[in-house]
């Protein structure tokens, strides 16, 4: 199964008349979407009865969730206090979706504006492993961190550089937003071709049983050519990109099911309707 769903609640949540965390398992199977993102962006506050309803309703109607850790999560940190609190943060982050009955922790990279890129990235892969052993004594181990593929061009983050992170243990599955890989390569996502040479390295690097099961966010994103993703837009966009279609062939193609998290702003929920109806479709239309 391909899971699809939104980040955070979409404008029509409220617009739908509902209040309450409580109520998003309902509002997610009015919608036709299968799964959510919880949102832990600016810090992890998760209210232990919220948790336990939520956690009950996802599973009585068949929904995925995973959860996405702070923002200021820098694996890559030149300051070793700052290394050592994103290590803290990724476990709050996991205890959080245990709570939820999440299964997946979205984690950024950092950056790498004051040193070299290998350099960031030998950061990023102490932290990250120092942060898998840190799980694993906090019995959390079963949850799957997913490093994520960023849009800055001066963030680590680029599709080569989340796949080493990946290299360093067969839990780690890679988050790819693929509106940021398009947005740092300045509209580079735009063809088959494109989407079928990111698959063909994940493969290599990662191998096909995780290539099926990869995480993913996707969005249309506006962006500059001096600094790469500038804001996030709808499924409306005619401009930017990029498109669901030649990532759908992908996925049909290798017979993935991945979670598909959409992030457009404001209609995220409207937009994961829209790409499982477009995945859909062509899957009917297989041959044979």
């Amino acid at each position: 199964m391909v899971w699809f769903g939104p980040a955070g609640t979409a404008d029509s949540f409220a617009a739908m008349g509902y209040k309450k965390t409580i109520q998003l398992p309902e509002y997610l199977e009015r919608m036709g979407v299968n799964a959510f993102e919880y949102q832990c962006g600016r810090g992890v506050r998760v209210n232990l009865d919220t948790a336990a309803a939520l956690k009950a309703g996802f599973a009585a109607k068949g929904l995925r969730m995973s959860l996405h850790a702070p923002y200021y999560i820098s694996l890559s940190s030149v300051e070793e206090e700052k290394r050592d609190g994103s290590i803290r943060y990724i476990l709050e982050s996991a205890a959080a979706a245990k709570l939820l009955g999440a299964d997946r922790v979205v984690v950024h990279s950092g950056s790498c504006s004051k040193i070299t890129r290998q350099q960031a990235l030998e950061l990023a892969k102490d932290t990250m492993s120092r942060a898998l052993k840190a799980l694993d004594e906090a019995q959390l181990g079963d949850i799957t961190l997913c490093p994520e593929t960023m849009g800055k061009i001066n963030q680590l983050g680029t599709l080569e550089e989340v796949l080493e992170l990946c290299t360093l243990d067969d839990r780690l599955v890679p988050c790819i937003d693929w509106g940021h890989l398009n947005a740092r390569t300045l509209g580079g996502m735009r063809t088959k071709e494109d989407f079928a040479a990111a698959f063909r390295l994940m493969a290599d690097r990662l191998g096909l049983e995780r290539t099926r099961r990869f995480h993913s966010h996707f969005s249309k994103i506006e962006y500059t050519e001096k600094g790469g993703e500038k804001r996030h837009l709808t499924f409306e966009d005619a401009l930017y990109g990029p498109e669901f279609e030649p990532l759908a062939e992908q996925i049909l193609h290798y017979d993935c099911e991945p979670v598909i998290i959409c992030e457009s702003a404001g209609t995220q929920t409207e937009d994961a309707a829209r790409m499982q109806a477009i995945y859909l479709e062509m899957k009917q239309h297989l041959p044979g």
